[in-house]
């Protein structure tokens, strides 16, 4: 990595910190919703973060640790969180859970396990939080409530989630050929490292301005 990257790396990790602790700030406004999970979540996201960056990968790589562990914890939440609690809809969230687990099946048989990021599995959970972002903005959008949209907490999650992993969306699914193309490769590294940032800014400011009560 480049000296910003690195710099904006470390940087990613801490805004993750401070968003987990605006969120445990807050957690006693809405400790009896269901909103007390996505604290619990980013907490969690932290915890994982920096054991990925100064963690003991004796025992398993950091491959596996983050394309079983911490990947799937990210999608299955978000899977969660969007149909199961803001559409309304927790069959969903069982389909689509389902069928990402599934794709683990094929990416064991015809693809490699040695990266950091599988990226047909990633590509095929970003396919799927892809349609729930469409629909969640699709809901928004034919609310009553547009226009007070900086009430609403999933605006902001929403618009975090879109920028981080829509937008990086192509960089992991063409990560090998673009480490060909190293001048480009660091453009997306870059864009995806920034974003993390502006998500996780985000994210904690769904806690400061958000203000659903359920």
């Amino acid at each position: 990595m480049t000296d910003f990257q690195e710099f904006i790396s470390r940087s990613m990790l801490w805004v993750e910190g401070l968003a987990a602790f605006i969120a445990l700030f807050h957690y006693n406004r809405i400790k009896k919703q269901y909103w007390k999970f996505f604290v619990f979540y980013l907490i969690l996201i932290f915890l994982c973060e920096a054991f990925g960056r100064w963690g003991n990968f004796t025992y398993f790589s950091k491959a596996k640790y983050y394309n079983y562990f911490v990947m799937p914890i990210q999608f299955i939440f978000f899977y969660w969180l969007y149909a199961a609690k803001s559409l309304k809809k927790p069959k969903l969230f069982f389909i689509l859970s389902t069928i990402y687990l599934l794709s683990f099946i094929p990416n064991e048989l015809y693809f490699s396990g040695s990266k950091i990021v599988f990226a047909f599995n990633y590509t095929f959970g970003c396919l799927i939080l892809m349609l729930l972002i469409v629909m969640e903005y699709y809901k928004q959008i034919t609310s009553q409530e547009i226009l007070n949209f900086g009430r609403n907490r999933m605006f902001y999650i929403n618009l975090g989630v879109t920028l981080s992993y829509i937008g990086t969306l192509p960089f992991f699914a063409l990560y090998s050929p673009l480490r060909k193309h190293l001048e480009i490769w660091n453009i997306y590294f870059d864009y995806f490292l920034i974003s993390g940032i502006v998500m996780y800014i985000l994210f904690a400011s769904s806690f400061i301005w958000g203000k659903q009560s359920s």
